[in-house]
């Protein structure tokens, strides 16, 4: 090994789901949104005055965080934003976690986690999910450097009620406490309204699955407004222009659409519905599944042979070669139609 290589920061990168090239395919394997953005997201990009772009944009992101604010009635002194929920959850990672004490979080869970965990040597210990898939509130109660979650979690879509997230943010006054929502839109209540109550708590969303906006990267966090303060402050210490013109324009126009988003929101949600009944015909179990997709196993064709048989009829499904999920598929919620194509495909690869 050369010398500088002692010195290089290795670790296992994140692994996201496959972006395939043919476009004659079902993609239920990245929980994106069927449905196209609202239309205010359009027409704001069709009339978008591209000599915008020579300029910086603005680096508090001012117009993007009121307008979150206005819509989930705080002061945009609560809010953060950054190149979607990803960026915003490192730039947490790198804020709060620094304690020589180990931060928490489920075993089977969002695998940015421990990516990040490595990277910023970050002691932490994973806590196992129950028989069931469910986090148990107990194994959080304990001495810890910091807590995260995701609510509903991912990949298993089981959700956590309000009642119990308050009691591990209740156990956990002096660490920071991060609620993961990416999901929360499909179903159950967010922790928002505990901010006021929990100063150590942090809510985390996205635009990219509720308000189909996965290609212009917005994530969100609301909290109080000393936390924000604080990963602002690394923001600007790491990189003051996150937001670029456009995606600050159309989220403002994302945000804005209440009606478009409600009428996406109840198709998924539907069609959600549906598919766990479709499913369950055909012999797959899996939890009650509160986001946009389905984590479900059948009860004797693998998993991986599934997974490999759809891929073949073009349509792409989610497979973790993971210990207690590799007999899963995470199926991402497509159109109504795009879902029927997928039972019925599904069907002949049972035979």
């Amino acid at each position: 090994m050369n010398n500088w290589e002692t010195y290089v920061r290795k670790v296992v990168p994140y692994v996201p789901g496959e972006q395939p090239k043919e476009s004659n395919i079902i993609k239920l394997n990245t929980n994106e949104n069927p449905y196209p953005p609202a239309p205010g997201v359009v027409k704001a990009l069709e009339q978008f005055d591209t000599d915008r772009l020579r300029l910086y944009p603005e680096p508090d992101c001012k117009v993007l965080v009121d307008a979150i604010a206005e819509y989930y009635g705080l002061d945009s002194s609560q809010v953060f934003v950054g190149v979607g929920s990803d960026d915003v959850l490192a730039m947490i990672f790198m804020t709060f976690f620094n304690s020589e004490k180990p931060i928490l979080f489920p075993d089977i869970t969002y695998s940015f986690y421990d990516v990040w965990a490595d990277m910023l040597r970050i002691p932490y210990e994973v806590k196992p999910l129950d028989e069931n898939f469910f986090i148990k509130k107990e194994d959080y109660y304990g001495e810890n450097g910091g807590v995260i979650f995701p609510n509903p979690n991912a990949p298993t879509g089981i959700l956590m009620e309000l009642s119990e997230i308050e009691e591990i943010v209740e156990h956990n006054r002096d660490v920071i406490v991060v609620v993961d929502e990416a999901y929360i839109d499909f179903g159950g209540k967010s922790a928002l309204p505990l901010i006021e109550k929990y100063y150590n708590l942090l809510v985390v969303q996205t635009f990219s699955k509720s308000r189909s906006l996965a290609g212009m990267r917005i994530g969100f966090a609301m909290g109080n407004e000393k936390l924000i303060k604080y990963i602002n402050d690394v923001k600007y210490s790491f990189n003051s222009y996150t937001m670029n013109q456009t995606a600050l324009a159309l989220g403002v126009e994302a945000i804005k659409d209440k009606q478009y988003f409600e009428e996406t929101r109840q198709k998924v949600i539907a069609t959600r519905e549906w598919t766990k009944g479709e499913l369950k015909k055909l012999g797959f179990s899996f939890g009650d599944s509160m986001s946009n997709f389905i984590f479900a196993a059948h009860e004797s064709v693998p998993a991986k042979e599934l997974f490999e048989a759809l891929k073949k009829k073009h349509i792409f499904v989610r497979y973790f070669s993971k210990e207690r999920i590799s007999n899963y598929l995470r199926i991402s919620i497509g159109t109504q139609q795009e879902m029927e194509t997928f039972i019925h495909c599904l069907k002949g690869c049972l035979k």
